[in-house]
């Protein structure tokens, strides 16, 4: 395992309450560093993991720019040194890259331009961007009107892929959510006027790429300050969650070179610093590889990249923003990661649905080598898991409260270290 030559710096994560925060602690824990969360409440399981050093509540989707700053200002001051800053989200990573020469005076930074990060964040300029570029991405709409979404209708093959601008988006039976697979005009229209009545219709329509869940390619990686990739790695999903349209639930390291090439070629065009979390799906039909997305940040999935020697997107960026090379480092091709919980669920659905028997989901799970939640070592945010499903589905009311008393009055607690 390679070891750090200095673990002193601190660490503050900028948690979401997905799982990708649980990771970064528990990555940079292990080392030694001292680690800080900052959660939109203390129910949130990476608050609860045993290598957070403190706990800080903050709402960045709610509070003011002003307010962030002055929150972050107050961290650094209770901190008492410099301490590097990461974001686990796309509100986040953005919040950084458009205070950076603020934040950069009482934290270490790695993070793309404030242009690079809103161009990644939306998905119509990525798509325009990877047009200007020739890199291949799946053909995109962005219609404001009936007219144009019958338009639209007349020449499309459905089904067609309907997502948010810049996240979620009204769909069917008037539920949020970030993707959906529609299949006839019909039901696209009936998307399209939901959300255009909760005012501008904030949504694009793709081509839908053929192909089952394993289409689907992921580059993890870190850019330094001239956009050399100092680590990064290649991988399928097996599972999603939910089932066929959302994260990775059960994913494999593969090694794709054309993936990889194509994404550094991008990063370079554009001048990118930082971690990336980029996908892409094959679409068989041209023998292309077609970017869906590109997240400036930390990807919930990144520990399923880590090498043998320990490495990491995390654990590279704290070595580069604190002066240590990083090393080479190669994952293991076949290598598995599972998102406990999601996958089960996920395959409890398909094994209902007839798409997945029971051996071949148990055999699906030979080679996984490391899991979220079932961790020897840090069981803690496991517990926590009950009570979020539960606000997630009864308590909106409940964390908007939360959220609004959070940014009137930061709290702070400490968690010991065994």
């Amino acid at each position: 395992m390679t070891r750090m030559e200095n673990s002193s710096v601190p660490v503050v994560v900028l948690i979401s309450s997905q799982h990708g925060g649980v990771g970064i602690i528990r990555s940079l824990g292990r080392a030694g560093i001292a680690v800080f969360g900052v959660h939109q409440d203390l129910w949130e399981p990476a608050a609860c993991s045993r290598f957070v050093r403190r706990t800080f509540c903050w709402d960045f989707s709610s509070g003011a720019t002003g307010d962030s700053l002055a929150f972050l200002h107050d961290v650094a001051a209770q901190i008492g040194q410099k301490a590097v800053l990461i974001a686990t989200s796309d509100i986040t990573a953005l919040f950084v890259a458009e205070n950076a020469a603020i934040l950069a005076r009482e934290y270490l930074l790695a993070t793309p331009s404030a242009e690079v990060a809103r161009c990644f964040v939306s998905k119509r300029q990525t798509f325009e961007l990877c047009r200007e570029l020739s890199i291949p991405t799946a053909g995109t709409a962005w219609p404001q009107s009936r007219a144009e979404v019958m338009k639209f209708a007349g020449t499309a093959r459905f089904p067609v892929v309907v997502k948010g601008e810049h996240g979620e988006f009204w769909g069917q039976r008037g539920k949020r959510q970030r993707v959906a697979i529609v299949g006839d005009e019909k039901e696209l229209m009936e998307i399209f006027e939901l959300n255009a009545a909760s005012g501008r219709p904030d949504i694009i329509v793709q081509e839908y790429i053929p192909g089952g869940d394993d289409a689907i390619w992921m580059f993890n990686g870190y850019f330094d300050a001239q956009s050399h990739c100092l680590f990064g790695a290649t991988g399928r999903k097996l599972r999603q969650f939910p089932p066929h349209r959302g994260s990775t639930s059960l994913g494999i390291c593969a090694r794709n070179d054309a993936v990889a090439t194509q994404t550094k070629r991008l990063m370079q065009a554009v001048g990118y610093r930082g971690p990336l979390d980029i996908g892409y799906r094959f679409d068989a039909r041209d023998g292309r590889y077609k970017l869906l997305d590109a997240n400036p940040r930390i990807g919930s999935t990144f520990r399923l990249f880590a090498a043998e020697n320990g490495m990491d997107v995390a654990r590279a960026l704290y070595m580069d923003l604190t002066g240590q090379s990083v090393p080479c480092a190669e994952v293991s091709e076949g290598r598995k990661w599972i998102v406990e919980t999601n996958d089960l669920a996920s395959s409890w659905w398909q094994i209902r649905a007839g798409e997945l028997s029971v051996g071949a989901w148990l055999g699906s799970l030979r080679g996984v080598r490391e899991g979220v939640w079932f961790v020897s070592d840090d069981l803690a945010p496991l517990g926590t898991l009950p009570l979020l499903w539960l606000r997630k589905r009864f308590g909106r009311a409940a964390r908007s409260a939360s959220a609004s008393s959070s940014a009137a009055d930061p709290a702070v607690t400490e968690t010991q270290n065994p």
